[in-house]
């Protein structure tokens, strides 16, 4: 996913309008609509992501994680287009679902369940702009979102709220979990050229590109 979000969701706009090109041209007006729609959607996704723009509040997404009703109707094609491929791709590579860090610093992919969790009911940082809260979570961790495109880091001005917020956690003896839509790779890019330093009690995490 080195080419960017941007370009592969670009990619995906020209591919299903082709779709709706073919499937009107051979006599299946009705059929070519939710194509013509997937594709404008994927269009604006693809011009808010661009680095130039880089408006990842364009979907919705509450402070809380949740989404709201407009954005899951008027963004479906998107969102569960996501979803769909982070669950795909990580029965595919077979990646755990977390890491540590280092003690009590977790990092990893989208938690679609209790059990994708680290141990010792974490904060949770959430640096995703398509992936939803779970409801099971609701109530039962400390959360925090910093809405960002995946395979981008969130802007230099937004590091600041998480890095305090996962440092008054650890405090408090609170594990935190740092996670993006996929893991792995992507991870290492959560907080890019920036240092994540929690001085609290015995407790140093260097995170670092």
């Amino acid at each position: 996913m080195d080419v960017g979000i941007s370009v592969l969701i670009g990619l995906k706009s020209v591919t299903l309008f082709i779709l709706f090109a073919s499937l009107k041209n051979y006599g299946y007006p009705l059929l070519s609509i939710p194509c013509l729609y997937a594709s404008l959607v994927s269009l604006l996704v693809s011009l808010a992501a661009n680095p130039s723009i880089d408006l990842p509040i364009l979907l919705g997404k509450n402070s809380d994680g949740t989404f709201p009703i407009w954005s899951l109707v008027m963004f479906s094609p998107y969102l569960y287009f996501v979803r769909g491929f982070s669950a795909l791709r990580r029965m595919k590579s077979g990646e755990p679902p977390y890491s540590e860090i280092s003690e009590g610093l977790y990092v990893g992919g989208w938690p679609c369940s209790l059990d994708k969790l680290p141990p010792g009911n974490p904060a949770i940082i959430d640096c995703t702009s398509e992936m939803p809260r779970m409801l099971e979570f609701t109530g039962n961790h400390a959360f925090l979102c910093i809405p960002t495109w995946e395979t981008r880091s969130p802007q230099p001005a937004d590091i600041e709220v998480p890095v305090k917020w996962a440092c008054r956690k650890r405090a408090q003896k609170i594990p935190v979990f740092i996670h993006c839509a996929y893991g792995g790779y992507e991870n290492d890019k959560l907080f890019m050229n920036k240092k994540l330093r929690m001085l609290k009690g015995n407790f140093l995490a260097v995170y670092t590109l």
